[in-house]
């Protein structure tokens, strides 16, 4: 039995959190990449640049199915970039950097992807446990409501009171 408006909210949920997860995942990702990769670690400025980049990406891996791996790829751009603008300076990746990112988007799409799978599975579970305990079985629900017949207590009061009193007054002229 589906309950009107819960495929929407659970893929706006599910949509949210890999936003979430997406994001988060490609600023650390792009911080640690960068400096294993023989870059330094950002600044101040640098960081808020780098959160910006970060939820851009988010946004998008949330409003959009473009594969996990493009969004991350391209979060490794835009985190790059802001690195480049916040040192000062613009360098070219060394192979070791370039292969940092590259291995770090790999391993940060699986996670991503597995953390998908694991909400929509634990989302999923949640709703047919709801269901199960707010759902009456069709055995216990009655289709129709006794209700008590007493006609003797009625013919009782109509012997009493005469004659009905339900209709239009009587017109006397």
């Amino acid at each position: 039995m589906a309950y009107p408006g819960t495929v929407p909210t659970d893929r706006i949920l599910l949509a949210r959190l890999r936003g979430g997860f997406v994001g988060a995942t490609s600023g650390a990702v792009g911080i640690a990449a960068h400096a294993l990769g023989g870059g330094g670690l950002p600044g101040q400025g640098t960081a808020v640049l780098l959160v910006a980049a970060v939820v851009v990406a988010g946004t998008i891996a949330a409003s959009t199915r473009i594969p996990v791996v493009v969004i991350l790829a391209a979060g490794q751009v835009l985190g790059h970039g802001t690195f480049t603008l916040g040192s000062g300076h613009a360098h070219a990746p060394s192979p070791a950097m370039i292969a940092a990112h590259v291995a770090a988007v790999g391993v940060a799409a699986l996670l991503v992807s597995g953390a998908e799978r694991g909400c929509r599975l634990a989302v999923s579970a949640v709703g047919r446990l709801v269901r199960n305990v707010l759902t009456v079985p069709a055995s216990q629900v009655s289709a129709t409501v006794p209700v008590p017949e007493r006609p003797d207590r009625l013919r009782v009061v109509v012997a009493l009171v005469g004659r009905s009193v339900r209709g239009p007054p009587a017109v006397t002229v």
